[in-house]
């Protein structure tokens, strides 16, 4: 049981919640929403013990073993595999263990240590990570791969299997799914479902949420709320809490409007006075109930496009790929208005190149590419938040795509999509994710395109904007092609699938569970052992048992080395000590004692150099070790 009680938490000035009160109990599958900059990352801050509540009590059973997903990865070179490993920091202490135990010939505690291996399915826990990595889109040739050969994304990715790997009670997870794609999110969520410790979930994916979550935290106007049920569950409810809200407050509203009336008819009464001052008194203590408030901050649509050709864009028997390697294969796609597209297919597939290549960002490596006079394209892709010129404001990038628009006009147009006051103004550097996404999509809008080109649009949104966005699009009169892991927005923006797999992009007649129960029965056929299958995937005990042989075999040396290197680093510092409490005597700096003091000044320098050898070669012998 974790237990919020009465809780404050500030950031300087800024109040995120007060008072708040709430309890999570094991075994609970938590959503945590609310608008970005609410204090959700900072409330699991508060279970980590990186920051420290202004009041109130946080209650945490001690012992509680905590996983989360680092945010920072190490440029190491161990392998991906080992780096997953790691995240079972109990199974690495038993393995480091063993292998003392052994060096150390001590028969007892080996055997304890090997139970207590089984116990943990200890030799199991390569191809427990081979499994995390594969639903998590790693191909088993890249499971050797040292960490520092992955791009930023997929070490995230690592982080998330480190996590997974972990052996925890608690597992807290901040937005999983802004690094993962459909296939991804889809095993995420049926790997969550099983977790049997309780789970923290901060998602701005209601799909994710509502397949996942039992209760959802709502942080909103300084206030932490726990309700039962999914997503959808506490849509309801807060739908229903808000309108009761509203009615109390207009019958509150009619009751100070009564009171107010009667006290400013007759305050200047003497025989009403004392009524009067009654009523005046009411007012004050009166609790005011707070109009329900439930207005997005987004308020934004497309234009009609001026022109739309027929068709709008085609693809005749056209080939994608990079160089001589060919991704895609005589393709012919023709885009029509009023196309509603969704593509579909496995992580590496091509999905973003096809994308790229209707965008006119890639060339067809062969075949055609034909688009009409009047094509207008609106692209949208993550490379494009780092194009934004950050020394400059939301303001200045608008400008450019309309020099003769008035600042009024495109503040109000920036207002939209929440960019309100000062912010219009404001160098964008500093901006998170989110508000940087918002900011290419306004571009994007802006410039009224007939065909939408939309590769994963809601990274970084919070639902609030992806709702808005949804509401948009919906009721766009272009054409539309996107690529997304929210489910979500598939569905209720596309009426038509494009499978993209094995080299080819076919039309898709199923639905999304049709597309899951496709990804499934994929994994199984690559889970079939097969004779090239790797020691990773299929290990037996006892294979397991003599490659931990051959390692402690191979690492013998190596211990022996740190073995000399404790001895000697005990022996030194023991030496230091007594050298420097014979230093610390006063009679020995008389001019006496010249002599003796400069042969202990000399042998300290002798045991000081020996003392930093001996550590050099201590951290080494520990680097090695914890690197194999």
């Amino acid at each position: 049981m974790i237990n919020f009680k009465n809780i404050t938490l500030r950031r300087g000035t800024r109040i995120l919640f007060s008072d708040t009160t709430f309890t999570l109990h094991k075994g609970q599958k938590i959503g945590f929403t609310g608008a970005n900059g609410a204090g959700k990352s900072s409330l699991f801050a508060l279970v980590k013990n990186e920051l420290h509540v202004d009041e109130g009590e946080l209650f945490i059973p001690p012992h509680l073993h905590i996983a989360h997903v680092a945010q920072e990865t190490p440029a190491v070179t161990c392998s991906a595999l080992d780096y997953v490993v790691d995240g079972d920091t109990e199974l690495r202490t038993l393995q480091r263990d063993t292998l003392i135990a052994e060096h150390a010939n001590d028969g007892m505690k080996i055997a304890a240590y090997h139970a207590q291996l089984e116990e943990i399915d200890g030799y199991t826990a390569n191809a427990r990570a081979s499994r995390l990595m594969n639903g998590l889109g790693f191909q088993v040739d890249q499971e050797q791969l040292p960490v520092n050969s992955f791009s930023g994304g997929w070490r995230m990715r690592l982080n998330l299997a480190q996590a997974l790997m972990c052996r925890s009670d608690l597992l807290l997870l901040d937005e999983p799914t802004n690094h993962l794609d459909l296939d991804a999110v889809i095993w995420l969520q049926d790997w969550l479902t099983k977790y049997p410790g309780t789970l923290m979930l901060i998602s701005h994916d209601r799909d994710f949420l509502d397949t996942i979550t039992d209760h959802i935290v709502h942080i909103e106007h300084n206030k932490a709320e726990i309700y039962t049920g999914n997503y959808s569950a506490f849509e309801r409810m807060r739908a229903e809490k808000l309108a009761q809200q509203q009615v109390a407050f207009q019958k509150q509203q009619r009751e100070i409007a009564h009171i107010q009336s009667f006290v400013t008819r007759f305050k200047a009464q003497a025989t009403k006075a004392r009524q009067a001052q009654s009523r005046i008194k009411a007012l004050e203590r009166m609790e005011i109930i707070a109009m329900a408030h439930v207005d997005s901050p987004f308020d934004f649509s497309f234009k009609k496009p001026d022109k739309i050709p027929n068709p709008l864009l085609k693809l005749d028997k056209a080939c994608i790929g990079y160089g001589t390697k060919i991704i895609i294969k005589n393709i012919s796609l023709t885009i029509t208005p009023g196309d509603r597209i969704g593509l579909l297919g496995s992580n590496g597939a091509g999905k973003s190149s096809l994308i790229k290549v209707l965008a006119g960002e890639m060339q067809p490596l062969s075949g055609e590419r034909l688009e009409a006079d009047a094509l207008k394209i609106g692209y949208f892709a993550q490379h494009q938040l780092e194009q934004l010129r950050t020394e400059e404001s939301p303001l200045w990038h608008l400008q450019q795509l309309d020099k003769k628009a008035t600042e009024k006009d495109l503040r109000n147009f920036l207002g939209g999509f929440n960019f309100q006051g000062d912010k219009v103004l404001e160098a964008i550097k500093p901006f998170s994710g989110g508000e940087k996404a918002r900011l290419v999509l306004a571009l994007l809008v802006y410039q009224n395109p007939n065909m939408l080109l939309l590769d994963e649009p809601t990274n970084h949104l919070d639902l609030d904007m992806r709702h808005a966005l949804n509401i948009a699009l919906q009721a766009y009169e272009g054409a539309l092609v996107v690529v997304s892991h929210d489910r979500h927005l598939l569905r209720t923006v596309t009426d038509k699938f494009y499978l993209v797999a094995h080299g080819k992009v076919d039309a898709y007649d199923g639905d999304l569970d049709d597309y899951r129960q496709w990804l499934n029965d994929q994994r199984k056929d690559l889970d079939k052992p097969s004779s090239t299958s790797t020691e990773t995937t299929s290990v037996s005990r006892k294979d397991q048992r003599k490659q931990d042989a051959e390692r402690r075999q191979r690492l013998k040396p190596i211990y022996d080395a740190l073995k000399k290197a404790e001895h000697d680093v005990e022996k030194y510092h023991q030496e230091q000590r007594q050298l420097e409490a014979a230093l610390a005597d006063p009679s020995l700096y008389d001019d006496a004692n010249k002599a003796q003091l400069k042969q202990l000044l000399a042998r300290k320098c002798v045991v000081d150099n020996a003392l930093e050898s001996a550590e050099e070669a201590w951290l080494t012998a520990e680097e090695l070790i914890a690197a194999d």
